[in-house]
């Protein structure tokens, strides 16, 4: 089974807009990476996200190009700094694939303690808007490939 980790788009900063909504960039980077994801064939069975708004808004974005059969919902755990229990929890749980939009540190220590089982090695280098691609096998996690905004021509 596969799972997507995904760093919500850039949002403006807290000084501008303390709700931190996407900006123009982060909405036009997000649309093209899940434009790109749907081209490859991905089908997601459901999106969750932190509920702050610009993982909300990056959720939605990605929603509306690779429709989740099972929708778009808030979870708890997947804040910056919240423990990565709950995050752990549902992916063990998860039986169709999923995709987690949240935000760094605490996507960068989840993908580690995946991968290495050490949340506080830094394995893969996450960018807002970029999508990491993870393959469960048994109990075993695995990289199967990251998508960056960069990495789409227009």
């Amino acid at each position: 089974m596969d799972c997507y980790l995904v760093q919500h788009g850039e949002a403006k900063p807290e000084q501008e807009d303390p709700a931190r909504p996407l900006t123009d960039r982060g909405r036009r980077e997000v649309e093209r990476v899940a434009l790109a994801v749907k081209c490859s064939g991905v089908e997601i069975a459901e999106i969750v996200h932190s509920g702050k708004l610009r993982a909300q808004q990056t959720a939605e974005l990605l929603a509306a190009v690779l429709p989740p059969a099972r929708g778009v919902r808030a979870v708890a755990g997947l804040a910056p700094m919240d423990d990565l229990a709950a995050a752990r929890a549902l992916l063990d749980r998860a039986e169709a694939p999923a995709m987690l939009v949240g935000h760094l540190p605490h996507l960068s220590r989840l993908t580690s303690l995946l991968l290495v089982g050490d949340p506080t090695r830094e394995i893969v280098s996450f960018r807002m808007g970029a999508i990491v691609c993870l393959g469960r096998d048994e109990a075993t996690w695995r990289l199967k490939w990251i998508l960056t905004p960069e990495l789409i021509t227009a």
